[in-house]
């Protein structure tokens, strides 16, 4: 459980990295014009609609031949897609055929994280105790963000020691050799996991369906729905409120590009400690309320947080920054666990594939490249927390909605997957 929970860090450590060096890829593979930065994100979006197809492929694979085996082939496609990367030509070199080598690689990574993350959800719920179901499957969340953190470590320290220049020149690649490193050796010791205990027993009763995804979608419709709010409010919330603040931090001119690199540290560190603390409120009080609660939180701080970044004091920012991570750590917590119990054991990759992983490929990589031209055609900075006050408004009615999955709490409304 702790390896599968850990190897999450390889695939967050990558998507981070893209957009912690947004702007240096923008300069080394489209030429750093007017539209680069725009395309440099424009691939990260892109490259998020191969998420659902990639969680479709191996979820089918998984729910019908095992979590183990499926999580050992996605992280031998990540190593393979960061080892690439670290080795492409640049803009200057190939021309316009950098980017898309680039982006082509990003595809590959977004088809092998859409399996990963649902896979080490499932494999997390599977392996614990019901009464701890949200703090263990939190770890996934935190890992990630871990993952997220030695991303920002490994950049700022490439920044830091390296001139303008030689960043460009050659040291872009080091943070993917490093990744590529760390995947491999994931890859190693995966091989020696056990295969999840609840996968098994329902294994040997001989019930599990030749068709997962077909199944998926005649029984469990509800599950997908919810699922799929769930998960935006998840996904809206980090991928605006955290890992595109750097971006907004360098282009509203508030904060130089090494200083947005220490908040964002601090963003990281922030949702490790709030992560597994959230994930435990669940299991005490159960997934509706504490989703409830951070809803609504969604819907009053982000406006004023982004407003505050923009105004350029380091504190107004810093304090901003934690706030905001401090929320979409908690929905992403919260959320690893209520979105893996829409379904059982027989759907749940396919179930999360159709509903969290779409929901991701939407709301996730579409979303920092919507906030950055909001922000470029209105000119006005508090847009990012717009969207995200628009999305927790719509998701808020499900969430009032949603039938309690916490074991120890007592449930109530529609059978979660019915």
């Amino acid at each position: 459980m702790a390896l599968a929970a850990f190897s999450t860090i390889v695939e967050w450590y990558d998507f981070t990295l893209y957009l912690y060096f947004a702007t240096v890829l923008a300069r080394v593979f489209f030429g750093g014009g007017e539209m680069s930065l725009v395309a440099t994100l424009g691939g990260f979006a892109v490259t998020y609609l191969f998420h659902p197809l990639g969680a479709m492929v191996f979820g089918q694979f998984g729910d019908r031949f095992g979590r183990r085996p499926m999580m050992i082939r996605t992280m031998l496609m990540t190593s393979a897609a960061m080892l690439l990367t670290a080795l492409l030509p640049t803009y200057a070199q190939a021309g316009p055929a950098a980017g898309v080598a680039l982006l082509a690689l990003r595809c590959m990574m977004g088809f092998s994280v859409g399996g990963e993350y649902s896979g080490a959800q499932a494999y997390l719920l599977e392996g614990s105790k019901p009464e701890r179901r949200g703090l263990i499957t939190s770890c996934a969340s935190a890992a990630s963000e871990i993952g997220s953190l030695l991303a920002v470590g490994v950049s700022a320290l490439t920044v830091y020691s390296l001139s303008a220049g030689d960043l460009d020149t050659w040291g872009w690649r080091v943070p993917f050799f490093v990744g590529a490193a760390l995947a491999f050796v994931v890859w190693i010791l995966r091989t020696v996991m056990e295969e999840s205990p609840e996968f098994l027993a329902r294994q040997l009763t001989g019930t599990l369906p030749t068709q997962p995804l077909r199944t998926t979608l005649a029984y469990h419709r509800a599950g997908i729905a919810r699922s799929f709010a769930i998960s935006a409010l998840g996904s809206i919330t980090y991928y605006v409120g955290i890992t595109y603040v750097p971006v907004f931090l360098s282009t509203t001119g508030s904060l130089s590009e090494r200083t947005s690199l220490i908040l964002s540290t601090a963003a990281a560190l922030v949702v490790i400690l709030v992560t597994p603390l959230v994930g435990a409120l669940s299991d005490r009080f159960g997934r509706r309320p504490v989703l409830m609660a951070l809803c609504v939180l969604s819907v009053i701080l982000p406006m004023t947080m982004f407003a505050s970044m923009a105004a350029g004091s380091m504190m107004q920012a810093l304090m901003a920054v934690v706030a905001l991570a401090a929320v979409a750590g908690g929905v992403s917590a919260v959320g690893a666990v209520a979105t893996a119990e829409q379904f059982p054991v027989e759907a749940r990759l396919s179930g999360l594939a159709l509903g969290a992983t779409a929901a991701t490929a939407v709301f996730g990589g579409l979303t920092p490249v919507l906030a950055q031209v909001s922000i470029e055609s209105t000119g006005w900075a508090m847009m990012p927390g717009v969207m995200i006050a628009i999305v927790a408004l719509c998701v808020l009615p499900v969430f009032a909605r949603l039938p309690e999955t916490a074991p120890c709490v007592k449930a109530s409304g529609p059978r979660p997957g019915g």
